[in-house]
């Protein structure tokens, strides 16, 4: 180290980590054309999220619906019948962040963010992205359960036709919880 090295500060400045950015792979309703794809577009006109592209994680995982119709992405890589699921990408700041992070219900342990490989479609070929990205898995809670009752199989894309019959969230019953609402799917009968 050269002279004065020691007095380097360790930390980012504010104006840096304001600058800072998190890829979030999305896989669900927050994609375009989907029912929460309205907050991104927020997100957009604020600054704080832009579209990187489409993209597919980089190893097949499970990607099933539960109750309502509502997508999950089940951290169960190796799962036989699941696939590389298509997505979309998005660069996004820390305050974007918070407020997708709100949505997924994170501190309620509805959902869990957590890094995932993915792949950039460019040019009709694909590229793994380099550096870090997250996805919003199902909680690590009800998982295992939610793939038991999907049949063990998944889903390569939530289009349009599997989406079908999804039911937003004010349009569900009010007197459970989101956890109580998957807790009741997980244990009935397909």
């Amino acid at each position: 180290m050269g002279a004065g090295a020691e007095h380097q500060p360790t930390c980012e400045s504010p104006a840096a980590a304001a600058g800072k950015r998190t890829l979030v792979f999305t896989y669900g309703t927050l994609k375009r054309g989907f029912s929460n794809h309205a907050l991104l577009q927020d997100l957009f006109l604020t600054g704080d999220a832009a579209f990187v592209g489409a993209a597919a994680t980089a190893s097949p995982l499970p990607l099933v619906c539960g109750p309502y119709r509502v997508p999950f992405l089940l951290n169960l890589p190796g799962s036989v019948g699941c696939h590389r699921v298509k997505g979309e990408l998005y660069s996004v700041t820390a305050r974007g962040l918070a407020r997708l992070d709100e949505l997924e219900g994170v501190s309620r342990g509805h959902y869990e963010r957590l890094p995932v490989e993915v792949m950039l479609a460019e040019d009709g070929a694909e590229q793994l992205v380099e550096g870090e990205a997250v996805a919003y898995y199902a909680h690590r809670g009800y998982a295992a359960e939610m793939w038991a009752r999907s049949g063990r199989r998944g889903h390569a894309e939530y289009s349009p036709a599997v989406a079908a019959g999804y039911v937003r969230r004010v349009d569900r019953p009010q007197n459970l919880t989101f956890l109580e609402q998957i807790q009741v799917f997980v244990s009935s009968q397909s």
